[in-house]
């Protein structure tokens, strides 16, 4: 990697004051370490901002014209700049405009005359955040994609992961668990069976019953699915893993890959075996008509104490109505010919 290349790695800064002073205050703390834009005005902030995408701005409050308060509103009111943090930079420290700027949408608030180690921190800290969602978001488009790949193995649609998915975070948050963590669980169901990946399609597409053996076969999705995604430590790629290889786990330990029992089986899991059964019970298929919900639901309760932990089949139950309006709302009939996203939060 050559010396040019590396240094236009850097990130992106874009510098925004009527002083040029102040910019060349700025230009020599932060040279060294980032690619640095300048602006004298907000009309030419606004110009660079959308046309360079800068990662970070650092912006003056009071300049003629479109003031930084007034900028900032535009750049946030832009969904194409929206996301860019802005830390404001200015010679007024009363706590009124300090509250002023973060209500116009500022990140970070730095009071004049600067001070070098705190402009560098400061920047860094909001870059490093700005990463974080980056790689959170990554994460998800990669689980997302996964799922994906599966349902090109299997005969079950798109909606049926989407509609499962949503069932499952309705259910995780009747079960009391954090909105944080439905939400891991909204986007890791769809990963639950892709070890069908792994299975052979003269074995994964028959049209008869499958013989002992081909059996054997079709349950060693769970494990080849928590292979293939790994064994990561936390986060949404373990919860996806968790859900993977417990899915098919029942309450009183007849379930496949490790016959747990009880509430051995994790949580994700009895969440996750329950709406995808009453999806499937529900759903029409090649080989079968969709069931109708009351028929569905007597299924749910004759398994609960055998297939499913009773508590969550009560509280699944109990949420039925808000169930009903995702199954209407992802039913196969209003998407025809439509290839659907992977999960689409509500």
């Amino acid at each position: 990697m050559t010396m040019q290349t590396a240094l236009d790695c850097r990130p992106k800064l874009l510098l925004v004051d009527d002083e040029p002073t102040n910019l060349q205050v700025l230009r020599h703390i932060l040279q060294q370490d980032y690619r640095l834009l300048y602006a004298k005005d907000g009309r030419r902030a606004l110009e660079l901002a959308a046309s360079e995408r800068p990662e970070l701005i650092l912006l003056d409050v009071m300049m003629p014209g479109i003031t930084g308060l007034e900028t900032c509103r535009w750049l946030k009111a832009d969904a194409a700049t929206a996301a860019i943090p802005v830390i404001f930079v200015t010679a007024l420290a009363d706590a009124r405009d300090e509250v002023e700027g973060f209500e116009a949408g500022a990140v970070d608030y730095i009071t004049k005359p600067v001070s070098a180690p705190v402009v560098r921190a400061r920047v860094r800290t909001h870059l490093s955040l700005v990463r974080m969602e980056e790689l959170a978001s990554t994460r998800l488009q990669i689980v997302q994609r996964l799922g994906r790949a599966a349902e090109f193995k299997d005969n079950e649609t798109g909606l049926h992961v989407i509609r499962m998915s949503h069932y499952s975070r309705v259910l995780a948050l009747a079960a009391g668990l954090p909105p944080r963590v439905a939400e891991d669980i909204l986007h890791a169901a769809p990963m639950h069976d892709i070890g069908k990946i792994g299975i052979p399609d003269a074995i994964l597409r028959k049209a008869g019953p499958l013989d002992d053996d081909e059996w054997r076969i079709m349950r060693s999705h769970c494990e080849i699915g928590a292979q293939i995604i790994g064994e990561p430590d936390s986060g949404l790629l373990a919860m996806a893993r968790s859900i993977a290889l417990t899915h098919h786990e029942k309450w009183d330990g007849s379930g496949y890959p490790n016959s747990l029992v009880g509430e051995a089986i994790p949580l994700e899991g009895r969440i996750v075996a329950i709406a995808d059964v009453f999806d499937a019970l529900t759903s029409e298929r090649p080989y079968k008509p969709g069931w109708p919900v009351d028929k569905a639901i007597g299924a749910l309760r004759e398994g609960a104490g055998r297939h499913f932990d009773p508590a969550l089949v009560e509280l699944f139950i109990a949420r039925l109505d808000e169930i009903l309006q995702i199954k209407a709302r992802w039913a196969e009939s209003a998407a025809a010919g439509a290839a659907p996203p992977l999960v689409q939060v509500a």
